[in-house]
């Protein structure tokens, strides 16, 4: 009889496994295409004086980068933008980028992950793929732990990564299909 409950048990559980793995890349799959945008400021009174722009001003985004909707990669700013199709000011933000880079172009999503182990061994969450290089994959991605330290320049990794909060908005933007470009 406890074999059988057991098998019973063992079979319950797979189960249970292919449920949440089903349901975890329909929730991957069918994640929105854009983020949630938070309402607009009000527009200043005509009194009000605008503030100078100052070093905090993001960098425009590349001119040589294309148009509609589509992720920003520059290669040599170490930034990236998400740019909307609604016009609004895209949002950008640093990122280390990994040891092997992708060539200049345009790239497509292929595939995505919540929660991996990165190529230089360490959890990363929020990967996003879009590109081979000399024989490694590379994509997007936050350390689980916040860190983005320089990568080991003896090792081929493709993980170009950003902070926690920035993984979170590349996430929700880039989701499978979505255009990645890289410029020098």
């Amino acid at each position: 009889m406890a074999s059988r409950s057991s098998g019973i048990v063992a079979g319950l559980t797979v189960a249970a496994l292919a449920a949440v793995g089903f349901l975890g890349y329909q929730a991957s799959a069918t994640a929105p295409a854009a983020p949630a945008q938070p309402p607009q400021a009000a527009a200043p009174s005509a009194g009000a004086v605008a503030p100078a722009p100052g070093p905090e001003k993001p960098a425009a985004v590349p001119a040589d980068s294309g148009t509609g909707v589509r992720v920003v990669y520059s290669l040599g700013q170490k930034r990236v933008w998400l740019v909307g199709e609604d016009g609004r000011e895209p949002r950008t933000f640093p990122v280390m980028p990994s040891t092997v880079h992708p060539k200049t172009g345009t790239y497509l999503v292929s595939s995505r992950s919540g929660a991996v182990t990165g190529s230089d061994g360490v959890p990363v969450e929020h990967v996003v793929r879009f590109a081979n290089a000399d024989g490694v994959v590379v994509g997007f991605s936050a350390r689980a732990d916040g860190a983005m330290p320089q990568p080991d320049p003896a090792k081929k990794t493709g993980g170009i990564r950003m902070s926690r909060a920035d993984g979170d908005a590349m996430w929700a933007f880039a989701t499978i299909n979505s255009k990645i470009v890289v410029v020098p």
